[in-house]
């Protein structure tokens, strides 16, 4: 079960207008500071990623499953099973269930969560697409951000370049 903190971010979220992705980002976070914590591991920094979507999609966030192609068809018939669960209210999850998969991630490793790993991660991810994707998705972002946080979001990109530009 997600953490209540967790829920109401997702749903702080949802009342903001953000879109389903922004609010499952809520619950990757939190799977990321379990991996951190030791409550357990993972095998990748994907899977772990993959289990904080499946915990959104449980609890009702509107995220739908990946298109047919896009992953394996194992992995889309999971997250249309979590998809469904989660839009018909039935997140009671299973005790038995519950403790033998907390049970085979705790032998897993735990630097899949660390800052590095995130990194690569994201880096490897914003690689497959393509400027102009990664351009509109930005621009779609500044569209829910509010005035305030916009100009703190400027600042912080002026800071990076003026820092890249005494690097290079």
């Amino acid at each position: 079960m997600p953490e209540r903190k967790t829920m109401e971010r997702a749903q702080r979220d949802k009342r903001e207008g953000k879109a389903p992705t922004t609010q499952a980002g809520e619950f990757v976070r939190e799977e990321m500071e379990h991996i951190r914590k030791g409550k357990h591991g993972a095998r990748s920094t994907k899977q772990a990623v993959a289990i904080g979507l499946s915990k959104a999609r449980r609890a009702g966030v509107k995220l739908p499953p990946p298109a047919a192609g896009r992953t394996s068809e194992k992995t889309r018939k999971s997250a249309e099973r979590a998809y469904e669960k989660g839009q018909r209210g039935d997140t009671e999850p299973n005790p038995k269930r519950s403790r033998a998969r907390v049970g085979v991630l705790k032998r897993e490793a735990h630097g899949v969560a660390s800052k590095r790993a995130l990194s690569r991660q994201a880096k490897t991810a914003a690689s497959k697409r393509s400027a102009s994707s990664r351009s509109a998705a930005a621009r779609k972002a500044v569209k829910t951000k509010g005035p305030a946080k916009r100009s703190a979001a400027a600042r912080k990109g002026a800071r990076t370049r003026a820092a890249r530009r005494r690097r290079g």
